[in-house]
This record gives structure tokens, C-alpha cells and sequence, in this order.
């Protein structure tokens, strides 16, 4: 791992790093940053704020740091630690793991994608990584065509990449220079102006290829492929720009090691870590602000001269007691998995290690990820819902206890597509049991036995198997409407309105640091760092 960036100089002895013990003693004084809410953007915000020598406290009303990027064991008595809501990296840059010195790595996937189906009564299936991948497109479509076609695609994905990542961590360009800076009108015009489904259906014919690009616009969103808003196209963007590449990486030791490691480089700096500590109430003349915080101990308030938030936009409005922005609507189900063995495959010709060390993409043809939109916009669960898996531990067993890796068990973790929290409203556990249900059966029609089959079973006889659906999510992390990127996303470029680092908002001093701010959404530590960048000019 390279060195850090030299650091500012040391805090003094009132800024030395706070007692692990959750119970410590209650927050007060003068900071010149408190940071609400200890996810992984409120650490690394905290952690460069400290380390130029700023006095930083960090305040989280959970009983421990990381926020949705956590690790965690599930299963009762099950020595399984799962990345148990977000799970991959793609979109973390190296600067901030160089500057703030963090030991976090992550592995490359042997295989990027396995898509079943069944043609002409026979089960097959388009593998999409290493040297099989020109001979997989040609037995799914029977030429070069469509593989030639996803090449000339997907080297225009990562031009864009290439351009468009560093951008980043930058001050937010204004659109022309973006565009300039892409210098390739097609492919502006392909991802910034026309709905994806246009691009998808003029570069693609077969409808199993137009429905493995077509998911990377729907991650968390619930749109149409020719959705005029083009909401699509920026989900869409933010999956294929990350690392400059596109590539989504497997954290190492699972995604708790990332925020583990933020910890421990901000309490290094000299950063206070406050857990069981809740902001309440957020007051400001633009100059000086005083946070209301609950404690375990009662309540009490913390003066700064600045406050980072590292919350949605509607948990912003709340603390500040202004009017509430649109509602979010997160539109997933989250699934987590322990097996003692993977399935396997009615498609002979993939080894099940294969098939699920990428992304396995269940029920997601392009018409039926169609389908799928219109009946859940209707009101109704998907009839054939659409989902992905992948296998953490194929790539990373670190994640089991040796027991368990010795025995051959696995990991899985699907994410279910085009589920909106209004599909909950009205029976949030009979609607998550009905969707997960007609889920599994989607998969299990591509497997020669049930997954349930080979579901372990934890210490009191249960199946290692839980689902989260977005009120669930809204209800365990504060995600409002469980909408895992706090908001719709925004292009990466300045807009009416928007501050220079995209983290501004209407208080000098107040500063929103987390996945609602321009260019937040995934585990990215973009809007940390961003706000620390705009609260230090």
C-alpha cells in the first residue's frame, strides 16, 4: 500500500482518539466539525478533516460505525461474517485509500457475469468474463454479432470511465466541460441525452444480451428503459465509470473491513467516535451551529463551527426543521444466504463455481425486466421478479470461520430488482414472503435442485436464509422509503443551484455529506471526501 499523503499536524490532547466503549462518557465542548451519522462518508470525512489538524467529532445513534456498509454475523451461532447490505466496491477511489493510509483491499471476480436460459427446449446460459466469453455469445446467439457488438459498447463504457472517474473527486465541472472532456458526441448522446433503452435496442438484437446491459440502469432504481427522465441512464453511468475500469471488486474480509479501517484512520487523526449518540436537532446562523444529541445518558448539546451530515436529505431537513424534500422510494430485495454447498446448474456446460463468482442474472431478459416494471408499477408484485446473485465467499473465503470453508459451505447474496416500497405498504412480512417465494422459484428453475435445499441451518435449526425489503431497510438504517441511494442519482456535473463540491446546502455550515449529495449513491467515500474538501477551502 502506497504512503499517505504527509499529514497535517498532530490534534492536541483534547482531539486524541475517544474510548472504543460505547458507554464512554457523553460528547461536549467545541468542535470545528461534528459529522452526524458514523457510515462510511461521515468517517472519511472525519478522517481528513482530523488529519489537517481540525477537531472532529463523529456522532452515531447505532451501537456501532458503517452504517449499510457493515459486516455482520446473521445466523445464530453461524461463524459466517456477511457483507450484509452493501456488498461490492466498484466506485471507492484509490486516492482515498492512499491518503488516509487505510489497509483495505479488494479481489477481482474470475468471472463478471452468468445469465441462464433456455432455447429451443435446452438449457444454456451466456458467460460473460475470461477467454470463454467470445465462444459463450456464439452458442447463446449463434454468431459474431452480438459479441462484437458488446465489445464496441463496452470500450465506449470505458472511454467514459476513464474520463469521467477522476471527475470524482474534483470540484464539480459544469456540463459543457464534462462533455468536452469525454470528447466523444456518441457516446455523451448515448448516456447523458437518450433513454439507454435506445442504445440497448440499437446496438443489441437478442433479447438475453439486451437484458444483461440493461441492469446496470436499474440497481436501486425503479425505472423504465425508455424512461423520458432518464433516471435509467444515470444509475446506469455510475455502474460502469467506477475505478476508471467499471469493474466490481469483492472487499476483502467482507465490507466491514472498509469501515473498520475509515474507524480506525479517523480515530488515529484524533477524531471522536461517539456511538448511542443521536442528533435530534441541527441550529445554525450560518457562522456557528449546536447539535441537539441524545444519549443513553439523556440530553445534551455540542457547539461546532461546522456540521457534516452524513444522513439523507430528508433526515437533513428534519434536523434542521425545514420543509421535507420529495419522498425517496428505494425498490429492492435484499437477500442473504449461507449453503453448504452451491446448487447445482441444469445448464452442464458452466461448473457452479463459475456461474455465481460473477453476477448470476435471474429473470432478467429485457422483456421481462419490462414486464416485471409495469406490473409493480401497477401496484402488483412482479409475476417473474428479477434478481442477481453472486457468491462473496468463491472470491474471498475469509468471510467464514475455517470450520465452515473447510466443510465447502458458500455465501450468497441476491438483489432483487423492481420491488418499490409501495409493493409493502399494506403487509410488509406477507408481501416480503410472497416476493421471496416467487424469487427463489425463478432461480431454482435454472437449478437442478431448490436452493432451500442446500440452505445450512443455524444453531437453533433455522435456514440460514433473511430478506429485507425497503421497509425494512427505511426501519434498520434510516433510509427513507428504503431507498438505498437516499435519493434519485444526479449526472456528475454542476447544476442550477448545486455548490462547487455538490455538498452545499443552504447554512454556510451545513454541509451533506452523505449518498443524497451530487455524486453520492454506493460505497464510494465520494462525498466525504468531498465535503471535507469544501468544508477545509
Amino acid at each position: 500500500m502506497p504512503a499517505p499523503e504527509p499529514s497535517a499536524p498532530r490534534p492536541s490532547a483534547r482531539q486524541q482518539p475517544s474510548a472504543h466503549d460505547p458507554g464512554a462518557r457523553p460528547a461536549r465542548g467545541r468542535y470545528d466539525a461534528v459529522i452526524v451519522g458514523g457510515g462510511h462518508n461521515g468517517l472519511v470525512a472525519a478522517a481528513y478533516l482530523a488529519r489537517a489538524g481540525q477537531s472532529v467529532l463523529v456522532l452515531e445513534r447505532l451501537d456501532t460505525t458503517g452504517g449499510a456498509a457493515v459486516s455482520t454475523r446473521p445466523f445464530a451461532g453461524v461463524d459466517a461474517r456477511l457483507s450484509r447490505y452493501s456488498y461490492l466496491v466498484s466506485l471507492l477511489p484509490d486516492k482515498i485509500v492512499r491518503d488516509l493510509g487505510l489497509d483495505f483491499a479488494v479481489r477481482k471476480r474470475t468471472v463478471s457475469s452468468y445469465t441462464p436460459a433456455v432455447r429451443d427446449g435446452r438449457p444454456t446460459g451466456l458467460l460473460v468474463g475470461g477467454d470463454r466469453t467470445r465462444e459463450s455469445f456464439a452458442a447463446l446467439t449463434g454468431g459474431e454479432r452480438e459479441y462484437a457488438a458488446w465489445q464496441r459498447f463496452y470500450a465506449m463504457t470505458r472511454r467514459v470511465a476513464e474520463r469521467v472517474f477522476p471527475t470524482l473527486t474534483e470540484p464539480l465541472p459544469a456540463r459543457d466541460a464534462l462533455r468536452a472532456r469525454i470528447d466523444d458526441p456518441e457516446a455523451w448522446r448515448t448516456l447523458f441525452e437518450e433513454p439507454i433503452g435506445v442504445a440497448v435496442e440499437r446496438n443489441f438484437t437478442d433479447d438475453l444480451v439486451r437484458g444483461v446491459v440493461l441492469t446496470d440502469a436499474l440497481i436501486g432504481t425503479f425505472a423504465d428503459a425508455h424512461d423520458p427522465s432518464l433516471l435509467q441512464n444515470r444509475c446506469f453511468l455510475y455502474h460502469v465509470i467506477g475505478g476508471g475500469t467499471g469493474d466490481w471488486d469483492v472487499p476483502v474480509g467482507g465490507m466491514g473491513a472498509l469501515t473498520d479501517a475509515l474507524a480506525g484512520a479517523a480515530r488515529a487523526a484524533g477524531a471522536e467516535i461517539r456511538v448511542r449518540h443521536e442528533a435530534t436537532r441541527i441550529e445554525t446562523d450560518g457562522t456557528d451551529a449546536e447539535v441537539t444529541v441524545r444519549t443513553p445518558d439523556g440530553e445534551h448539546t455540542v457547539a461546532a463551527r461546522r456540521v457534516l451530515v452524513n444522513a439523507s436529505p430528508q433526515a437533513l431537513a428534519a434536523l434542521l426543521g425545514e420543509a421535507p424534500p420529495p419522498p425517496a422510494e428505494g425498490a429492492q430485495l435484499k437477500v442473504n444466504m449461507l449453503l453448504t454447498r452451491l446448487p447445482r446448474l441444469r445448464d452442464r456446460s458452466v461448473d457452479p463455481r463459475e456461474a455465481f463468482a460473477g453476477t448470476f442474472h435471474i429473470a432478467e431478459g429485457y422483456g421481462q425486466l419490462a414486464d416485471a416494471y409495469r406490473e409493480a408499477a401497477a401496484g402488483r408484485l412482479p409475476a417473474a421478479p428479477p434478481s442477481e446473485i453472486y457468491c462473496h465467499s468463491l472470491t474471498d473465503p475469509s468471510i467464514l470461520g475455517p470450520g465452515l470453508a473447510a466443510r465447502g459451505y458458500q455465501t450468497l447474496t441476491l438483489f432483487g430488482l423492481h420491488a418499490p416500497a409501495r409493493l409493502f405498504a399494506a403487509d410488509n412480512d406477507a408481501a416480503r414472503a410472497a416476493l421471496l417465494k416467487a424469487t427463489l422459484a425463478e432461480l431454482d428453475a435454472h437449478l437442478e435442485e431448490p436452493v432451500t435445499d442446500c440452505l445450512a441451518l443455524d444453531e437453533n435449526g433455522e435456514p440460514c436464509i433473511e430478506a429485507k425489503t425497503p421497509l425494512d431497510l427505511e426501519r434498520d438504517l434510516g433510509l427513507p422509503g428504503g431507498h438505498i441511494l437516499h435519493r434519485d442519482l444526479s449526472f456528475p456535473y454542476a447544476d442550477e443551484g448545486v455548490g462547487r463540491w455538490g455538498v452545499e446546502t443552504a447554512d454556510a455550515n451545513v454541509l451533506l455529506c452523505g449518498a443524497g449529495a451530487v455524486r453520492g449513491g454506493g460505497v464510494s467515500g465520494v462525498p466525504g471526501h468531498n465535503a471535507a474538501m469544501a468544508a477545509l477551502s
